[in-house]
């Protein structure tokens, strides 16, 4: 689709504000789909009541978080590279926007007892395309404003998009999916659309709607943002990614320090990437958790996230970035060892019994109201892991060479992305244990600890300005 505001390349013409916007609406469309398909709806609903048994669901769907993640892993380098070079990347966008949305569409007919296989791989297909997406539409951000307002502009990005899927979220839980006791919503009225819990429909539904809005959303950045044009064939642009990549990697090996930290990052952005995408259906499996209560747990996460990352905020301009994601690392690793020592009527894994269930009411035994606190301290941490390893980066090297380097920080954060995921389903399946597979997200947080502590902190003096978290 032609840009509403033509320009010539290396003219420093920018975004004007319709653009600007467009582009981080780009956000607030995307993020709904890990927000209530992967994460808090969809998921759980997967793992605890269309499979078989909790171990089986466990397993199959780590092990397509897995998949999607090596073919992520093997296709984003090359595709920044090369709808950066060839231009049109709303071209590229638009395209993965059909893929996406046939594949969330087809989890409307994931009802209970259907084919795990085609419904993990429609799930497959978005995942592999939403990521995608993103690394074009990140791709885009340079060009949008002057370098002064670039982080401005990526963080307040980052927060629309968080407040989407939180609106998909509380609509989701608030109008359309029952309680299975009283048959109806979180606000107390039958769901608008008449969806049958019986049969799954409250968490079906999060496919479509996370198409829908996605649709809708990303036309104004269609629409109004500027697009770059340069009609470099797609070879030439893969041969030059691939030489680029090369040049940088070679690089590497005088810069131990940085070289140490990218793969601290790795192990521990691993672990949060699973913990992210599994834990909250191990916990909907183990408690027997509605749509609802899966809700509920989701928006208190989001909601300690905001305060974490205002926390961390002043922790890392006080105690500088890697304390800062040392001390939230540690914070992970309490919230899942917590979760994995907890069953549903003991802790410390049988040390010490808990109060059962009562008949009605949320979180209505001692071992949920411990689950919900455990992910209250996940949410507390895992947005300051990622926006403190950041401004590590950006503090440890020049300014002209920000760019390339943070190229290897985002193949750092995919490339073994799938290795996490698959190891918590081998790990189920061999155990038949949720507890003890979820628990393997610990070698990754403890690992990515263990290298990020034998690390200086970054001489500030001649490096680039912190980015905006």
């Amino acid at each position: 689709m032609a840009s509403a505001t033509p320009r010539v390349d290396n003219a420093p013409s920018y975004a004007d504000r319709r653009g600007v916007a467009g582009w981080m609406l780009f956000d607030w469309a995307a993020q709904p789909f890990f927000t209530v398909v992967t994460t808090f709806v969809f998921g759980p609903y997967f793992v605890s009541r269309m499979a078989s048994d909790p171990v089986t669901g466990q397993s199959a769907w780590a092990w397509a978080v897995s998949v999607a993640g090596l073919v992520i892993a093997v296709l984003s380098p090359l595709l920044g590279s090369v709808a950066d070079q060839t231009g049109y990347r709303k071209r590229w966008i638009g395209g993965l926007a059909l893929l996406k949305i046939s594949g969330l569409v087809a989890l409307w007919w994931a009802a209970p007892g259907s084919d795990l296989l085609w419904v993990l791989s429609a799930f497959v297909l978005a995942t592999v395309c939403a990521e995608l997406s993103i690394v074009v539409n990140d791709s885009m951000l340079p060009s949008l404003a002057p370098l002064d307002r670039v982080g401005r502009i990526s963080s307040t990005a980052w927060g629309v998009g968080f407040a989407g899927g939180m609106v998909v979220l509380v609509f989701v839980i608030g109008w359309l999916a029952e309680q299975p006791d009283s048959g109806l919503t979180l606000l107390g009225n039958p769901s608008w659309w008449g969806l049958d819990t019986a049969l799954g429909e409250d968490a079906r539904i999060a496919g479509p709607l996370a198409a829908v809005w996605y649709a809708v959303f990303i036309l104004p950045m269609m629409l109004f943002t500027p697009d770059k044009r340069t009609g470099v064939p797609t070879v030439s642009a893969v041969t030059a990614g691939l030489h680029a990549l090369r040049g940088t990697l070679a690089e590497l090996r005088t810069r131990p320090v940085i070289f140490r930290f990218l793969m601290a990052r790795m192990f521990y952005q691993d672990g949060v990437n699973a913990l992210l995408a599994m834990g909250a259906a191990f916990a909907a499996a183990l408690y027997g958790w509605s749509v609802v209560e899966v809700g509920v747990f989701g928006i208190v996460l989001n909601i300690t996230a905001i305060f974490g990352c205002l926390l961390a905020s002043r922790m890392d301009s006080r105690l500088g970035a890697r304390r800062t994601v040392m001390g939230c690392l540690w914070v992970l690793m309490l919230a899942l060892g917590l979760m994995v020592a907890t069953g549903p009527d003991y802790t410390l894994f049988g040390w010490v019994s808990l109060t059962p269930a009562s008949d009605s009411g949320w979180f209505n035994s001692a071992a949920e109201r411990l689950c919900l606190f455990s992910g209250m301290l996940i949410g507390f941490a895992f947005g300051p892991v990622q926006s403190a390893s950041r401004t590590y980066l950006a503090e440890s090297v020049p300014a002209e060479d920000a760019g390339r380097y943070f190229g290897m920080y985002a193949l750092t954060g995919r490339a073994t992305s799938f290795l996490a995921p698959a190891l918590v389903g081998l790990a189920t399946a061999a155990s038949a244990s949720p507890n003890v597979g979820i628990a393997v997200i610990e070698f990754f947080f403890i690992l990515g600890a263990i290298v990020l502590a034998s690390l200086p902190d970054p001489d500030t003096r001649n490096a680039s300005p912190p980015l905006q978290s």
